[in-house]
């Protein structure tokens, strides 16, 4: 029996999103335990080394670190706002996860005589939609802090809402040099478009613009004001325990995923590589793996700004830069036309 076709690209779309959905859970967790060994060799410590250990890698950890948020006690404050205390973790990882909908991860390919398309959607706004959803994402930690009748989770909700508008900005304008050479905003007609050379050659400065403001936007060192412990305990996750502390923290990885995909896409050809050694998806991870062990690198090594460091270098550095990086570009393509 013929299914109708409707229903076949409705199956299909399904069947990736469970698939990249656990994919992205799976790397969550595995992330943490990398983060762990890499800050351990760089502070000279010794990471996890008990829970399923092999060759002295805690293999298991991941899963035992699941298990202990799962069944943790949970606490509620007692002047929370319970609605808006219990969905706001809910709409962080949700965002999180909306990101990946237009993430092209692999060439088009034919397997058993059927053609497969290896995204989810690929939509012509693309690039506007990834801004879009990440701006939303906002919205769960500053329902976080305020539905936690907390101060010290207000003032952190507040912080992450104005370091967001300062730095979304410079990160959408970085990404327009490379929607201009390109012509699109079909991350699928970018990746294509960069077949014989990288975005990256033709705009250095918007993918170091876009990889600070990337760092600024999920909230990692130096960035990570908004959950300063020495000023604000933990910030927006100060009243949170078990399993929805754990989404918060979920959010966080995944974010740092998205924007290390985002940059992989835009500026390293997503999953183009060179001289056809690998298969596509291996490229795209070695690349987001690179780019998420520098943020890494810099937790471990970099201190935390100031407030006002991180207010000035997004208002007075990046977003001149930026706009420079546009003008020049124009300049640029209208002579070389």
């Amino acid at each position: 029996m013929d299914l109708d076709p409707i229903v076949v690209t409705l199956i299909e779309a399904l069947i990736k999103t469970i698939v990249v959905i656990i994919a992205l859970l799976t790397a969550f967790a595995y992330l943490t335990l990398v983060e762990r060994y890499v800050i351990a060799k760089i502070q000279s410590r010794i990471g996890p080394n008990r829970v399923g250990a092999i060759g002295g890698i805690a293999l298991l950890q991941p899963i035992a670190d699941a298990i202990k948020m799962i069944f943790k006690e949970d606490f509620w404050p007692a002047q929370a706002d319970k609605i808006i205390y219990t969905i706001a973790p809910g709409i962080a990882v949700g965002t999180a996860l909306l990101a990946w909908a237009v993430m092209p991860l692999h060439p088009s390919t034919e397997i058993f005589g059927y053609h497969i398309d290896f995204y989810i959607a690929d939509v012509n706004i693309a690039v506007l939609y990834l801004l879009a959803i990440g701006s939303l994402g906002i919205y769960g930690i500053v329902l976080g802090g305020w539905g936690s009748n907390n101060k010290y989770s207000m003032l952190g909700a507040l912080r992450s809402t104005a370091q967001m508008i300062s730095y979304e900005i410079s990160l959408g304008l970085a990404l327009v040099g490379v929607l201009m050479l390109s012509g699109s905003l079909s991350l699928v007609d970018i990746v294509e478009k960069q077949s014989f050379i990288w975005n990256v050659v033709w705009q250095p400065l918007g993918f170091i613009i876009y990889f600070i403001a990337a760092v600024a936007e999920v909230n990692r060192l130096p960035f990570d004001l908004p959950e300063a412990e020495t000023e604000l305990v933990a910030g927006y996750q100060t009243e949170y325990s078990s399993l929805k502390f754990a989404l918060f923290y979920m959010a966080e990885y995944i974010n740092m995923l998205t924007v290390s995909a985002i940059a992989s896409t835009m500026f390293l050809g997503g999953y183009q590589g060179p001289f056809g050694i690998l298969p596509g998806v291996h490229w795209l991870i070695l690349k987001i793996m690179f780019f998420i062990f520098v943020m890494m690198w810099m937790r471990g090594t970099l201190p935390r700004f100031r407030y006002d460091q991180l207010m000035g270098f997004g208002w007075k550095v990046l977003l001149p830069l930026a706009l420079a990086n546009i003008f020049v570009t124009a300049i640029v393509m209208v002579i070389f036309k």
